[in-house]
């Protein structure tokens, strides 16, 4: 017995989407990869693997997330906050010089596209903005759930990792792609009848 299926297909080809053959150097989470990890699909309650999952693969040097993050997650004041307050050290990393100065490069193509004002605005307030930058100062992929829109209100992750030439991943790829497996071993059904 396991934990739920992966519901995501495959997703169809889109210019610029990183290729499932390529080396990940590491991944770096948004926050609503663990946002809807939590409420949907690998609850504390009932996927502890998914977690377990995440703090090896954080030891192990290829699974990470951003202090911003981090700050937008313990904001929640919920067993989410309490799990980044209790495995978050190590896991978000902190904006150092080399993502500062990643984050011209990304405010640059911000700008350069035909966004509206506001949405360049809030973007330049999101962790996500710093998310992008520390992908490109430590070469690492983003992990998102958002999906790339075509829209001149709101400046997607997607958008910008193309914008960029960084890689990026849906949860779900990511899993596959390290083959994580979430499987109950030693599982014995017991009155079943």
């Amino acid at each position: 017995m396991s934990c739920p299926a992966l519901p995501e297909p495959e997703p169809k080809a889109v210019q610029g989407r990183s290729q499932t053959n390529v080396r990940v150097k590491s991944y770096l989470l948004d926050a609503n990869v663990f946002i809807q990890a939590k409420n949907l699909h690998y609850g504390f309650d009932f996927c502890p693997a998914f977690w377990d999952w995440l703090v090896q693969n954080n030891k192990n040097g290829l699974v990470f997330s951003i202090d911003k993050v981090a700050v937008e997650i313990e904001a929640g004041n919920d067993e989410l906050s309490d799990w980044v307050r209790q495995n978050g050290r190590g896991l978000f990393l902190p904006t150092d010089a080399s993502v500062v100065s990643s984050l011209g490069r990304v405010s640059e193509w911000a700008n350069s596209q035909r966004y509206e004002p506001a949405a360049i605005y809030t973007f330049f307030q999101s962790a996500d903005y710093y998310l992008i930058a520390h992908a490109l100062a430590k070469h690492s992929s983003v992990v998102t759930h958002e999906i790339f829109a075509d829209s001149t209100k709101r400046i997607k992750i997607p958008n910008v990792c193309m914008g960029l030439n960084i890689k990026f991943y849906t949860p779900y790829e990511m899993l596959r792609r390290e083959r994580a497996r979430f499987v109950l071993e030693n599982f014995a059904i017991q009155n079943a009848y």
